[in-house]
């Protein structure tokens, strides 16, 4: 497993202000409202004078549709808990960001799930991380809301398949690059970290940036941005995980990579990212695993 720099110790599930209020055992689901009218009965007895006639009510249905997920990387995912434990007792909230990469799975960074030592961890966790589906803004009326309900650790390197605890409909789910992108590759950068890198606390909207391949390693790329390092178009804390990818339409994409670590944000430098292509063949697997 690759160490993560001292630097960028806090890209985990980091700590997050204290007046964050993230929704806990949300489930997605429809919302369907309305029914059926009710049918009435017969008039009161009759009388030589009065004989009613039975009036027929049609029934009327009326369905209201769930807002639609956003139709701009409907697929970015953000991962957000505040009952992480902690050495000597007591919790904290964090974040990461990650990619829709099937109905029922997500994929993030590995170490987002991680034990009282930092280890990272599979199975369940032991704290409860709401994912979130389909959004630009938190505010945003549509998208999806699931719980992470299991986690598959990559042998290869820092990243992880989360199963969730319903399936997202309506969503194209991200493919995934199974060779390396050459040198020069212009990529697409989208998470929900943090706007600072001292006051922590994931974004309340998806920030987003182009980044080129700069170099390519035996499990990590490194890519450079293009343009001025900003806190809106590069990786801070609590961007984890966050999709490194290729898109035509800024609808749908090829996952190449996942953000692990860096220089401290918005300082130049290289983000070491975690190859796709490398662990492809395992992500496949664990998604047809039950």
């Amino acid at each position: 497993m690759r160490t993560i720099p001292r630097r960028r110790r806090r890209l985990r599930f980091g700590a997050v202000a204290a007046s964050a209020v993230i929704g806990a055992g949300i489930a997605c689901a429809y919302v369907v409202t309305g029914g059926t009218a009710p049918w009435p009965g017969q008039a009161g007895p009759a009388t030589s004078h009065d004989v009613p006639t039975p009036t027929l009510v049609t029934p009327t249905t009326t369905t209201t549709r769930p807002p639609a997920a956003s139709p701009v990387l409907p697929f970015n995912a953000k991962l957000t808990s505040r009952d992480i434990p902690v050495a000597g007792g007591g919790v904290r909230s964090g974040a990461c960001s990650g990619a829709l990469v099937a109905p029922e799975w997500v994929i993030t960074a590995g170490h987002c799930f991680h034990d009282l030592k930092d280890v990272r961890i599979g199975g369940r966790p032991p704290y409860t991380v709401t994912v979130t589906i389909g959004k630009l803004k938190d505010s945003d009326p549509g998208g999806h809301t699931a719980q992470v309900v299991d986690v598959r650790q990559s042998p290869f390197n820092d990243l992880a398949v989360v199963r969730l605890s319903v399936p997202v409909e309506g969503i194209v789910p991200v493919t995934l690059a199974d060779k390396e992108p050459p040198i020069g590759q212009r990529l697409q950068f989208a998470g929900w970290g943090s706007l600072s890198a001292t006051v922590l606390g994931p974004s309340d909207h998806l920030k987003r940036g182009q980044f080129t391949v700069t170099s390519i390693g035996r499990t990590t790329l490194e890519a450079q941005p293009v343009g001025t390092r900003t806190v809106e178009n590069g990786p801070c804390p609590e961007d984890s995980g966050a999709p490194f990818f290729i898109s035509d339409d800024d609808r749908t994409g090829r996952l190449v990579a996942i953000v692990n670590t860096g220089p401290p944000c918005p300082q130049p430098g290289a983000e070491i990212i975690a190859r796709v292509d490398v662990a492809a063949a395992w992500i496949y697997q664990q998604l047809r695993t039950p």
